[in-house]
């Protein structure tokens, strides 16, 4: 059977995991064949050593969840990694994550096991993994996982020699076929050691090789118009977005297809957007009392989430509707801005943490069960609020006696027309009534890199909508971040109740905090907000690029088999591409042409996913868009009339234009620009190329329509 492990398709059957290794090392696990369970001395090897888990002390709120577990469990450090090198012991990785359901599962069949423990911990070093947490020994592995057995998920469990080399790597494993696996490679390690340390060798010589760079060939007019069409070609006309379940918001791609829309005049690529905004807005994936969105949908149409709740997604999709609501006709205006109301008011209310940054998710469980906590039968709503009312609900939100979920119960959808001034209170009356359900658990971990998309979304959406307490919300983040998280002048990964963990930051952590710190700069016109971008940045391009603009995940002095580098956006921008972005913009705000043209060269490394899988290189595609526009800037020197010329420039101008307001000299791009006679001015600039003084809206309109 095919089951979703965490938005991953794979096989689930009793020979199905055991049969996904590569070639070399697959011949020796089947000649051998599986030990017998009760593990006869044949298939024991006695180390002699003794290790205790110990990750009732790890920083993570995920591997804490693993500290009672009997398996001895160990944290990947250099300690761990020396010790199974002394020792000639191999390595069993898992990788997961704290709201990963499939995760919790094998938890509770395998590693709560008292005889999958006996037989890890005679033979093995094992070690568990916050993907969230290190994202570098995550990238390393699913690399080889993806390679050996065409797809990924997580929970991932790798066999990995001493050396840390790959040896076999899948995803979930059921007890007896995870026993079966144990006992085979215990065997292997015994009789047939040498062969497999060269098929490790021999894969991780492949994965390396396939780092290589790519080519260094600039993105075309003709490339981007290729891409919006290839979105086109997987467009599901019927239920929006792309391709069939399960669905994840492709979020990135619909700003890419919305700034590509603006800039040509596209009208495909602008009803995707519209139809896809409408049908995240309604779905079942909308948590439509409390705000913000799960994780993906199951099903096609959007009517049964994943029901985890990740910072990157609502940052991203706050960011989004916020620019779709400015821009948006009714009814979908009204209904984008619900959902970017919604979407902040679930980031500040309930993964805000007492330090001003937040959280990273909430668990799609709730004691046990997936999404207990958000499902309804009619019954339930009239208990809430009468027989009319409650009767109105379910036919509003989709809830039926059939049930759209398990058990007879259904998630909530916004169907049909909506009454808001019914709505919004009847919404408040369920919420309150769900308060006092059991809840997810909320993992408290802070994640740089999330953070800086969550500031980046807040500065944003705050200039977009005028809510000046999301930019409030935003700079103490990014104060609170930047206090926290930067140590010795490097960025660190990740902390938790103000405690900064040890796991150093990587590309990502790097370009989106400082995407972050360039939009406040353009909310603010403070220069600080600058400075900072161009201290990460400058840190960033020592640790990551290399001299021909290749981005890498992590450092060159990385302990990991192979150097990490992401290509594509998946569920968040890729390292590579956030960097890219970051050094644009930011050389574009500050006026430093070094930072473009370094933007530039690691953009175009990219090329190949843009011109072969847009799907996957939205943000790229974005940075792109930005390009081919110029990039647009519009700094408006304060005066009378500044507020309507920024609000008409924020809802003409493509989402990625740089738009800033300030007094004369307050930053780069209002350098000896003032305003006119008392009268607020904006100055409209593609590049370096900038226009006289504007002082209406309607010669405002014209300078930013006209196409570079």
């Amino acid at each position: 059977m095919r089951v979703s492990i965490d938005g991953q398709q794979i096989s689930a059957g009793a020979d199905s995991t055991i049969s996904h290794y590569s070639a070399g090392l697959r011949a020796y696990l089947d000649v051998i064949g599986s030990c017998d369970e009760r593990r006869p001395p044949a298939c024991r090897v006695a180390y002699g050593w003794k290790m205790k888990n110990v990750l009732g002390s790890a920083a993570s709120p995920y591997l804490r969840q693993h500290a009672d577990n009997p398996v001895a469990w160990q944290e990947w450090t250099d300690e761990t990694l020396a010790h199974a090198r002394e020792h000639d012991i191999p390595i069993l990785l898992s990788v997961g994550y704290a709201a990963c359901h499939w995760c919790h599962i094998m938890a509770h069949e395998s590693f709560e096991d008292a005889e999958v423990a006996a037989l890890l911990n005679e033979n093995f070093v094992p070690i568990k993994v916050d993907r969230e947490e290190r994202p570098d020994v995550d990238a390393a592995y699913m690399a080889a996982t993806q390679a050996m057995t065409g797809s990924g998920g997580w929970p991932m469990s790798c066999l990995l020699a001493p050396d840390g080399t790959p040896l076999w790597c899948g995803t979930y494993l059921t007890k007896p076929q995870f026993m079966q696996l144990l006992t085979q490679m215990v065997r292997v390690w015994q009789d047939q050691r040498d062969e497999a340390r060269a098929s490790g060798a021999h894969v991780a010589s492949i994965l390396r090789d396939a780092q290589a760079g790519g080519s260094h060939e600039a993105i075309s007019d003709g490339d981007l118009a290729e891409a919006a069409s290839m979105l086109a070609r997987s467009y599901d006309a019927e239920f929006a977005g792309f391709g069939s379940a399960p669905k994840f918001p492709p979020t990135m791609a619909l700003d890419f297809l919305l700034r590509h829309a603006i800039r040509t005049g596209d009208e495909s690529s602008l009803v995707m957007v519209a139809h896809t905004a409408d049908a995240i807005a309604r779905s079942g994936m909308c948590d439509q009392l409390a705000g913000g969105f799960a994780r993906y949908a199951v099903d096609r149409a959007w009517v049964v989430p994943h029901f985890e709740k990740m910072l990157y997604d609502n940052a991203l999709l706050l960011r989004h509707f916020a620019h779709v609501a400015i821009r948006a006709d009714e009814p979908l205006r009204a209904l984008a801005l619900h959902a970017a109301r919604g979407t902040a008011g679930f980031l500040l209310r309930d993964l805000h943490t007492r330090e001003g940054m937040f959280a990273s998710s909430f668990d799609a469980d709730t004691d046990g069960e997936e999404g207990a906590t958000y499902v309804w039968t009619p019954r339930e709503l009239v208990d809430v609020l009468g027989e009319a009312d409650g009767a109105r609900a379910a036919r509003a939100l989709g809830v039926t006696e059939a049930g759209t979920f398990e058990h007879g119960t259904s998630t909530l959808q916004l169907l049909g027309d909506i009454d808001w001034d019914w709505w919004l209170p009847v919404r408040e009356r369920l919420l309150a009534a769900r308060s006092r359900r059991p809840q997810p658990d909320r993992h408290d971990a802070v994640i740089a890199a999330w953070n800086g998309l969550a500031i980046a979304a807040l500065a944003d959406a705050a200039m977009a909508l005028d809510e000046p307490s999301w930019l409030e919300a935003a700079i103490t983040c990014a104060d609170a971040l930047w206090e926290t998280h930067l140590v010795d002048g490097e960025l660190r990964r990740t902390s938790r109740d103000g405690a900064v963990g040890q796991a150093p930051g990587v590309a990502e952590d790097y370009g989106d905090v400082a995407e972050g710190f360039v939009a406040l700069h353009l909310a603010t016109a403070e220069p600080r907000w600058l400075e900072r971008a161009h201290q990460l940045l400058d840190a960033a391009s020592q640790r990551f690029r290399d001299a021909d603009g290749l981005i890498y995940d992590v450092a060159a002095d990385t302990e990991l088999y192979v150097r990490p580098r992401g290509e594509s956006d998946n569920a968040e921008p890729s390292g590579s591409s956030t960097l890219a972005g970051a050094l644009i913009r930011y050389g574009t705000a500050a006026g430093s042409p070094e930072h473009v043209v370094a933007g530039r060269e690691s953009l175009r490394l990219l090329a190949g996913v843009m011109r072969e899988a847009p799907r996957f290189a939205g943000w790229a595609l974005c940075i792109a868009e930005d390009l081919a526009s110029g990039p647009l800037q519009v700094g408006i020197a304060a005066g009378d009339g500044a507020a309507a010329l920024a609000r008409s420039a924020r809802e003409l101008a493509s989402p990625g234009a740089l738009i800033i307001v300030g007094e004369r000299d307050a930053a780069p791009l209002l350098q000896g620009r003032g305003p006119v006679a008392g009268r607020a001015a904006a100055y409209v600039c593609r590049g370096q190329v900038c226009s006289a003084p504007i002082t209406t809206g309607d010669s405002l309109r014209e300078a930013i329509e006209q196409h570079p």
